[in-house]
């Protein structure tokens, strides 16, 4: 660490300590050259989740984004939100897992609705809708015949 003030390459710790509830560590420093003190601060640098579109952008994950979704497509369902957040939760914890942090969105959707699947027909149903792009009646009366055949009553 190069001291502000003369620029010498060599300092040693005088004092570290947790900051900020253990996520940075600050070390007051002593430069060999000059004696002066100086503050640096060590944390973990994070790479944000990304998002990979279906047009091959990338987007910030935003786990709101996700929660709101999902709240839109148990409206009005007995979905406690407990399992919405669980379900959020399993998308960040994939995301984490990753070298390079990044999802197709493709792939999160698949997640997503797999999950609602087991949680609440109804909803899986919508929020798979919005996220197939269901363009006709017939293609949801499709989704719905897939679901009764798979052998299901909603739980």
């Amino acid at each position: 660490m190069r001291c502000p003030y003369c620029g010498h390459a060599e300092s040693r710790v005088v004092d570290s300590r947790e900051v900020r509830e253990g996520r940075e560590i600050r070390r007051r420093r002593e430069c060999l050259a000059c004696g002066r003190r100086f503050t640096t601060y060590e944390r973990v640098d994070e790479v944000p989740a990304a998002v990979i579109k279906r047009d091959g952008r990338r987007e910030t994950f935003d786990r709101e984004k996700l929660l709101n979704g999902l709240l839109k497509a148990c409206e009005k369902r007995a979905v406690p939100r407990r399992e919405l957040h669980a379900i959020a939760d399993a998308v960040e914890a994939e995301m984490a897992t990753r070298e390079d942090r990044e999802m197709s969105s493709e792939a999160i959707g698949n997640m997503v609705i797999e999950k609602l699947r087991q949680l609440d027909q109804v909803a899986y149903v919508r929020f798979a809708s919005v996220y197939r792009r269901f363009e006709d009646v017939n293609q949801f009366m499709e989704e719905l015949r897939r679901l009764l055949l798979q052998g299901g009553e909603t739980p």
